[in-house]
């Protein structure tokens, strides 16, 4: 029997459902959830095993599974273009969470929309959202910004930005590099800035550290499962300061006594610039003084 939904969307039209899923606890999966994903015709799921896994638990025979993941949705969103454009109901659902946060889906949705096909989102868990209001800093106004960039310049760079952001950050963190990025915001953002590390959020082993950023980046810390980062924004001095002038910080630290190297190693971390850049104007700078 056709669900609500899709006889809302009117004239046999496809119907894209962005499906959220659990983040850890099964229980957090929605009548609604377990509903349309019976009915649909097809569901997209970033990995088909895991996605297989959910569906067994709530007894779901899916007519179709296929997989839909960073490899392949390029591909993929044309397949299932033509289906929706053909009337089908899609259900497109990730490993955990809700489709198109730190997962596909995004572009899928734009092309969907661009298309005219009726798109609706059944809410349900978010670990950036979970983190946020478990860890008691401010909620008014907070900043997501996914998994910081591997690669050390990019994401010292993206951090030094966001010094002087009042909103609350909210990043995802592999366990590995929990550590790192920790020291990292600390030298960026300052070290009193208060912090929250949330891991295996609704799991058995659900758990917050709270401390400032440099308490949290000497902490010995349980680093396994799913990591969400909670940062305060910054303070109004913060927020109020001027960007930093680099020529005159090389200047100054010169006439420390600072070489070209320490240089680029300490205003790296404040400025955001690739080390090489600032190993290479010190360096100018000291032959002029020279």
């Amino acid at each position: 029997m056709p669900s609500a939904e899709s006889e809302s969307a009117g004239g046999g039209g496809g119907v894209l459902y962005l499906v959220a899923t659990p983040i850890g606890n099964l229980e957090d999966m929605s009548y609604r959830a377990v509903r349309v994903l019976g009915e649909v015709d097809l569901i997209a799921a970033e990995d088909t095993r895991r996605s297989g896994q959910l569906l067994r638990h709530f007894e779901i025979e899916p007519r179709r599974l296929v997989s839909f993941f960073e490899g392949n949705e390029a591909a993929r969103s044309e397949e299932l273009l033509r289906e929706l454009g053909g009337g089908a109901r899609v259900a497109l659902i990730t490993d955990a969470g809700m489709p198109g946060i730190s997962d596909p889906g995004q572009r899928l949705v734009a092309r969907a929309i661009a298309a005219g096909v009726v798109v609706e989102v059944l809410p349900g868990p978010v670990a950036a959202v979970t983190a946020l209001v478990g860890s008691g800093l401010p909620t008014d106004r907070f900043l997501f910004l996914g998994f910081p960039p591997r690669v050390d310049g990019e994401r010292r760079a993206l951090l030094a930005s966001l010094r002087r952001e009042v909103a609350t950050l909210v990043f995802y963190e592999a366990p590995d590099r929990v550590k790192a990025t920790l020291a990292d915001l600390a030298a960026a953002l300052g070290g009193e800035r208060q912090a929250v590390v949330a891991r295996e959020l609704t799991k058995l082993h659900e758990e917050y550290a709270r401390g400032t950023l440099a308490e949290l980046a000497g902490r010995e810390l349980t680093l396994r499962g799913e990591h969400t980062l909670v940062v305060a924004g910054a303070s109004a001095e913060q927020a109020a300061e001027q960007p930093v002038d680099v020529e005159a910080a090389v200047r100054a630290l010169l006439a420390e006594g600072l070489g070209p190297k320490d240089i680029a190693s300490r205003l790296t971390i404040t400025t955001g610039l690739p080390r090489r850049k600032l190993y290479q104007l010190a360096l100018s700078l000291a032959t002029d003084r020279g």
